[in-house]
Parts: C-alpha cells; sequence; structure tokens
C-alpha cells in the first residue's frame, strides 16, 4: 500500500473510533445523531475518493457524487 493509503486508513479508523466514543458516550447530546452523520459524510468520500479512485474520474461523477452526499445530509438532518 501506498503512503496515502496508509494515512487515510488511519484517519478512517480514527473517525469510526471517533463515531463509536459518540454513540457510546456522549448519546445524550442533542445533536449526537448530527455529528455523528457528519463523521459517516467524511469517511464516505475518504473512501469513493482514495480507494475507488473517484479523483480520477470525470468531474461528473465527481460532482454527482457530492451533490448525492450533501442531499443525503441535508434530507436526513432535517427529518431528525
Amino acid at each position: 500500500m501506498k503512503k496515502k493509503d496508509i494515512y487515510t486508513l488511519a484517519l478512517l479508523i480514527v473517525l469510526t473510533l471517533t463515531t463509536a466514543i459518540f454513540s457510546t458516550h456522549l448519546n445524550h447530546l442533542k445533536y449526537v445523531t448530527v455529528i455523528i452523520l457528519g463523521l459517516s459524510a467524511i469517511k464516505f468520500m475518504l473512501v469513493a475518493f482514495q480507494f475507488m479512485e473517484l479523483k480520477k474520474a470525470n468531474p461528473f461523477w465527481k460532482s454527482i457524487i457530492v451533490i448525492y452526499l450533501i442531499l443525503f445530509v441535508t434530507i436526513v438532518s432535517v427529518s431528525l
């Protein structure tokens, strides 16, 4: 694996552990669901652009993924 992939994988592990901490120890907070959703969106973008090599794809596909993610996070956040 390349160094960049290893750093991305380490960041994904840290974000996953952070999500676990938020969900178990800080679940009494009002906006913990939105925080977890935001962390999941960051992890989705890391996986899509780094490991699925979306960064080398056509700009159309990049924009579709980003727009979809923004719409998804917005709709789910508003519905809470």
